[in-house]
């Protein structure tokens, strides 16, 4: 890969996940989010990606994060959180995207409630990976290091 711009990761996680740690340990355990950020950036480093984690509350802010990103032609691993089964927006943004974007989820949505089972987000995805913890931000990871080659 010669573009050095290309190298470039951008780690998008939507509401709620900035509580990781103290939300709701028994689903989505005791990793921090501050752990989570320093793990990507680890796991990036090894990978040889210059990866930014960014975390939102705000669907406006994380539509603007994908559209620097499809600017950019930035890859994206991206947690939609609870932005997954409604925000037609967030759809909408991914849709333009310009390099590899994977959808991620620290459970596995299919095993919850039923309103989580859908993704508007999936059928835009390049891919997606769930239900592995913060492993799934490793696997994404790996897999966009694959994929921009």
């Amino acid at each position: 890969m010669t573009d050095v711009s290309a190298r470039r990761v951008l780690v998008l996680n939507g509401p709620n996940l900035g509580r990781l740690g103290s939300r709701e340990p028994d689903v989505y355990g005791a990793t921090t989010f501050a752990d989570l950020v320093a793990d990507c950036e680890k796991t990036g480093a090894e990978l040889g990606l210059d990866v930014e984690v960014r975390q939102t509350d705000d669907e406006a802010e994380l539509v603007h994060w994908l559209h620097e990103a499809a600017d950019g032609k930035i890859p994206v691993v991206l947690n939609p959180a609870a932005f997954t089964h409604y925000s037609y927006a967030l759809r909408d943004a991914c849709s333009q995207r310009t390099a590899p974007l994977i959808e991620i989820h620290l459970t596995n949505p299919a095993t919850r409630e039923e309103f989580r089972h859908t993704s508007v987000v999936a059928g835009v995805a390049t891919g997606t990976i769930a239900g592995f913890g913060a492993d799934s931000y490793r696997l994404a990871l790996r897999a966009i290091t694959s994929l921009t080659a």
